[in-house]
């Protein structure tokens, strides 16, 4: 059963101070990790500034939005963010789910 997650995400103060070569470098290593997510089944399927002029828009400047196998391999990317230093460098938020259908999430909200 396919898996989701959704990132939000701002450059913070500490991204901001880096020089110019510092922030190349550490985006090559992030592309390159991400050209090796294909072969574990890991879909990227956004990766893109936010639209800020919508109702109720998000003040992040950014999201990601990843389809996975399962489960292990959301978190493996999870980890691999983790381990490479992003969140020093970014606000920001994660929401996972399972797929889902609409009558199930009716019944989820019914439900609350």
């Amino acid at each position: 059963m396919f898996c989701y997650l959704v990132e939000l995400y701002t450059p913070n103060a500490a991204w901001q101070a880096l020089p110019a070569a510092q922030r190349l470098s550490f985006l090559s290593a992030i592309g390159q990790g991400l050209g090796q997510l294909s072969s574990q089944g890991i879909e990227l399927l956004s990766l893109a500034e936010t639209d800020t002029a919508i109702a109720q828009a998000s003040q992040h400047q950014f999201l990601g939005i990843w389809r996975f196998p399962n489960p292990q391999a959301r978190d493996a990317l999870l980890a691999a963010i983790e381990a490479s230093g992003w969140y020093q460098y970014f606000a920001h938020m994660n929401a996972a789910s399972g797929a889902g259908t609409v009558d199930t999430h009716l019944a989820a909200l019914a439900a609350v």
